[in-house]
């Protein structure tokens, strides 16, 4: 980059991180360097656009606050995403509404299958071995945007497989429609929230790469007579969703 050209910009009021953040932004969306695939060395861009390492930084992380790029310590930068993310934010009022999505969000369904648990399935969901299960997987994306939001992996009772003709099944939560097309009551419904990399099986339909960090979302949901008749298994690439809840003092029963 000339002298002339640092002038021009600070006249304008860009900053030279903010020129270098978009000017990278826009070589990634162009597919200059691919998903997952690592960008050049730091003093490689330094000396391409002639910057400081502390600035090439600062538009860096610029980038990865736009969901575009990984950094990792002592590993090279991935690009994760073309496109900046648009973050999805979910507030809940109560803790009851941790087990839906915003009504502004859709699943396309990318699975629909009769399935018998493995080793592996029967752990992650808490089941016996050789348990029969429907199974549901799809991405959720946010209804404006059409950003992808979250992969959800949902294992129903066979008998209630039925919900995948329902005119609304992409709109509402699966367990709605079991509630309300098989008169099922939930009784209790339990949350599981870590974080782990994701599944390779995944990158293609979240559009991120391999082993991006995420937010697993596990719910079981149980019936009046304690039968587990759905397990739902959620993962939220990084920088994609936020559970944002607040209570206050009356929500706590308190005077």
């Amino acid at each position: 980059m000339t002298n002339e050209r640092k002038e021009e910009l600070l006249a304008s009021g860009v900053t030279l991180h903010e020129y270098v953040a978009d000017a990278l932004a826009d070589r990634i969306k162009a597919g200059e360097w691919g998903i997952g695939g690592n960008l050049p060395s730091e003093s490689t861009f330094c000396k391409y656009y002639d910057v400081s390492r502390h600035t090439l930084r600062h538009a860096l992380a610029t980038l990865e606050a736009q969901g575009l790029i990984l950094r990792r310590q002592g590993a090279p930068t991935r690009v994760i995403s073309r496109d900046r993310a648009v973050r999805y934010v979910q507030s809940v009022a109560t803790p009851s509404e941790l087990l839906r999505y915003s009504r502004d969000t859709y699943r396309t369904n990318e699975v629909e299958e009769s399935l018998v648990c493995d080793a592996e399935t029967a752990e992650l969901l808490g089941v016996a071995v050789g348990s029969q299960w429907y199974h549901i997987g799809g991405a959720r994306r946010e209804r404006d945007t059409n950003q992808v939001v979250s992969y959800s992996d949902i294992y129903i009772h066979p008998r209630f497989s039925g919900v995948v003709k329902e005119s609304d099944h992409s709109q509402v939560m699966v367990f709605e429609q079991i509630e309300r097309r098989y008169g099922v009551q939930i009784d209790r419904a339990t949350v599981d929230l870590y974080a782990a990399a994701l599944p390779a099986r995944l990158t293609k339909s979240l559009q991120v790469g391999r082993d991006t960090p995420c937010l697993v979302v596990i719910r079981r949901y149980y019936d009046r007579q304690g039968e587990l008749f759905e397990i739902s298994v959620t993962h939220h690439p990084e920088g994609r969703f936020v559970y944002s809840l607040e209570y206050r003092r009356s929500d706590l029963g308190r005077n």
